[in-house]
């Protein structure tokens, strides 16, 4: 008896293998289709569908021939839990595409979907085949979408890093089969073509040739009907869509040639018989298409690691804290509240609270810290972090699509996505310049005709294959998707795309104050004493009459280490000038200088060093005292600002605090271009003025009073500790705060422009030389098939060199 799918009922096909798995049981299914469906129900946890429906006895719906209908239970509102979220003004949906490989494909999806009622926007990741797609549920459904894209010949699926694994595996199996069957092919004909050409015709008895040659066509047809189906997936997928890319030549070159050497076989006409050419063309073409995908894979590994940190499974402890038993539950059904324990080696699911356990996290690959981070109960812990040494029971604050590390990848996408100015002007190129490489080899094939009529037909398959436009459309996206990720990595994101082109241009770097260079918080930064060697026991006598005050001032005084404080007695709080006591008898101030002084007669000290805030403390004798109390200074922005120095860029501070701050910080830091009690309009007017003067320029702030400044900048840096407001306007983002990475990115990004030109350079030269070439009959169609890959492949490696770390 046939076996009958676990999903819809039917019979499944001889041959089919779709496996569908729920925990450690396998259920068979008929087509891609109904498999993709009915993982993505067990993985959101709705297993008990499958039990509803046999206890019911309802019939299954039988759906038509065409599999594609049943992408409708696609806008359940349950299933889409685990991979939608709500976006503004309407959803957003984290798909996986199969079958993109190339460029064209990627802006063949994105401009079908974005022609669809109620799609808000697409952004497609060309490296990694992910996909983000924003519609209006009151216009359109997620189904219609899936269907659409199953139009042009893809398959679009929920993401899943599992799975999108496996498809990349197939995808894999089936590239080599295809170059195997193409390889052997190539061999096996050239044994028999170089033969009939050292014969040159005349060594050789008719009947051995023309067998050679019936054995060659024998051996070519694998070739054409196996190994070369993803030109004519390809070149189909164009057509429908009334547009030509580059498997429209490739399908005509080798069509063209096939036929032709075919009606020479037959004509016996010995002279036009090519089928090694076509097998080594088609193998070549295989060849270099499937190290260009390795390639791509690398390029994108590092942004895809991102996503793929996440497990599917957790260790739920549904009675806690009645019981503290666990069990196994895929991710996608944990709810907010639910209580998961996360063992040591294991990476966190969640962002969430500790309730129990104290231990450490490693945050490396979510911000580029490589330092540990301590994790105790009520410390907050974030999906994709590694548990280091001991177990944590973590209370769910947020997963999936809510978590912080899904944000961070919708970012990434939505920079990847968006396309800088010199890869808009490249694909508009390459569009045209296959149409015009069409037209060359029509022309080249009606003018060799009355010439040579046996050399036209091969010199216009020539010109078909030397010329690679894809080189010109790989030219800027490999190089993006390379160096954003190595930079999220880094502990920086990119949330617009033209950023990295923008940051290699800049002049001047504008620096906010508090909460960017500094870190917010006041702390003692010095003390004078009129004493030398009464440091440490007159800042206990200040620690001990500010005991109890919840001032800033106070708790920064407070939290520098002294010995034991002296005991003080009638406490008074004066407000806005400060606080007096008695110690031993004797009556102490401390507080504003000038209050101080008021208890003396006696000189006062030297005008001393400035900072945030001076506190003095005296008494009757004068002023025994003075601490220095400011904001502490992050510890690599010292660093950061000589490095940027040194780098020939100017840099500024930008700052709404006092000018005795804003004079101290700037004199630490050696920076000589500083204006202190800015607003948010004098910011805007300051960057206008550098702009006006020629300047490209880097802002980076934190506060919310930063939006406008960082949207008006070239290009602005948010800190990741930044208000929502001034993330949102920041092109990029310091996911860890750490300054020395602005210098990182600044350096990766002229980096990526030259690799860009050079891109662009070697894709524009290499097809000015070659086509010229093709059409006077330099150039053998082997050889063309050879430079067209050697062309993306090259595009694609020197991206490569923008995610190698430097020693």
């Amino acid at each position: 008896m046939d076996k009958t799918c676990f999903h819809c009922g039917l019979p499944i096909p001889a041959g089919a293998d779709f496996p569908v798995r729920s925990g450690h049981d396998e259920h068979a299914s008929c087509c891609a289709g109904c498999q993709a469906v009915a993982q993505t129900i067990f993985d959101a946890g709705l297993s008990e569908y499958y039990a509803h429906r046999r206890a019911s006895k309802a019939p299954v719906d039988v759906l038509p021939d065409d599999v594609l209908q049943q992408l409708q239970l696609y806008d359940d509102d349950t299933l889409q839990k685990s991979f939608v979220s709500e976006s503004a003004g309407g959803r957003e949906a984290a798909l996986m595409l199969e079958g993109i490989v190339c460029a064209a494909c990627v802006w063949l999806c994105e401009r079908q979907l974005l022609r669809q009622p109620g799609v808000l926007g697409v952004d497609i990741n060309y490296s990694s085949r992910r996909a983000r797609v924003r519609w209006d549920p009151a216009v359109t459904g997620l189904g219609h979408l899936l269907r659409t894209i199953a139009d042009l010949g893809y398959r679009a699926h929920p993401y899943d890093a599992k799975r999108l694994e496996d498809i990349d595996q197939r995808e894999r199996k089936r590239a080599l089969n295809r170059l195997w069957v193409a390889g052997l092919s190539m061999m096996q004909v050239m044994m028999y073509a170089v033969p009939i050409y050292l014969s040159d015709g005349h060594d050789m008895e008719t009947r051995f040739l023309w067998m050679l040659h019936w054995a060659s066509f024998l051996l070519t047809l694998p070739v054409m009907v196996f190994s070369a189906q993803t030109f004519y997936s390809g070149a189909w997928r164009e057509w429908k869509s009334r547009r030509v890319g580059m498997d429209t030549p490739v399908v005509l070159g080798i069509g063209t040639s096939f036929g032709a050497s075919c009606w020479a076989l037959l004509a016996h006409n010995a002279q036009g018989v090519y089928f090694d050419s076509i097998s080594m063309f088609v193998f070549l073409l295989l060849g270099g298409r499937y190290l260009e995908s390795l390639a791509r894979r690398r390029a994108g590994e590092a942004s895809e690691s991102l996503i793929r940190l996440v497990p599917a499974f957790v260790h739920k402890l549904p009675g806690w804290p009645d019981s503290t038993h666990s069990e196994e539950t895929p991710l996608a059904a944990l709810g907010i509240g639910d209580c998961v324990v996360v063992r040591p080696g294991e990476i966190i699911p969640i962002d969430g609270t500790v309730l129990e356990g104290v231990s450490a996290s490693n945050e490396a690959l979510m911000s580029g810290e490589s330092r540990p981070v301590d994790k105790a109960p009520g410390a907050c812990v974030i999906a994709g972090s590694l548990n280091l040494s001991s177990p944590l029971l973590v209370r769910t604050d947020a997963v999936g699509e809510a978590t912080r590390l899904a944000g961070i990848v919708r970012l990434l996408d939505q920079a990847l996505a968006q396309k800088p100015r010199l890869a808009q002007l490249a694909n508009r190129f390459a569009a045209v310049f296959v149409a015009i490489l069409l037209l060359a080899a029509l022309a080249s094939f009606l003018l060799w005709l009355p010439v040579s009529p046996q050399r036209a037909l091969w010199i216009m398959v020539s010109v078909l294959v030397v010329s690679c436009p894809c080189a010109l459309s790989l030219a800027t996206p490999a190089a993006l998707t390379a160096a954003a990720g190595h930079l999220a990595q880094r502990g920086v994101l990119i949330t617009r795309g033209h950023a990295l082109e923008t940051l290699a241009q800049v002049s001047d770097v504008v620096f906010d104050k508090t909460g960017t260079l500094s870190h917010g918080n006041m702390v003692l930064l010095d003390s004078w004493t009129a004493a030398p060697g009464a440091r440490l026991s007159l800042l206990a006598l200040a620690q001990a009459l500010e005991t109890g005050s919840e001032h800033p001032l106070a708790r920064a005084l407070r939290a520098a280490a002294t010995p034991t404080r002296p005991a003080v007695q009638s406490v008074l709080n004066h407000p806005g000038y400060g606080v007096e006591g008695r110690v031993d008898g004797r009556l102490w101030r401390l507080g504003r200088r000038e209050w101080v002084e008021q208890l003396s007669s006696a000189a006062p000290p030297p005008p001393w060093r400035p900072a945030d805030s001076i506190v003095a403390l005296g008494d009757t004798n004068g002023i025994a005292a003075l601490f220095a109390i400011g904001d502490s200074l992050r510890d690599d922005a010292a660093g950061a600002i000589a490095a940027l120095r040194a780098a020939g860029l100017k840099v500024h501070l930008l700052s709404g605090d006092g000018q005795g701050a804003v004079e101290a910080l700037a004199s630490r830091l050696g920076i000589t271009d500083w204006r202190a009690g800015a607003t948010p309009e004098d910011k805007l007017d300051y960057i206008d003025a550098l702009q006006g003067a020629g300047a490209r320029v880097l802002m980076l702030g934190d506060g919310i009073n930063d939006a406008p400044v960082l949207a008006r900048a070239d290009v602005s840096i948010a800190m990741g500790s930044a208000s929502d407001a001034a993330r949102s306007s920041g092109d990029m983002i310091l996911i860890n705060d750490r300054l020395s990475r602005v210098v990182e990115a600044w350096a990766l990004a002229r980096k990526t422009r030259r690799v860009i030109r050079q891109n662009l350079c070697w894709a524009a030269a290499y097809n000015l030389v070659a086509l010229p070439l093709a059409m006077l009959g330099h150039v053998t169609p082997w050889l063309a098939s050879l430079g067209m890959t050697a062309s993306s492949l090259l595009v694609v490696c020197n991206a490569l060199r923008l995610i190698r770390r430097e020693p």
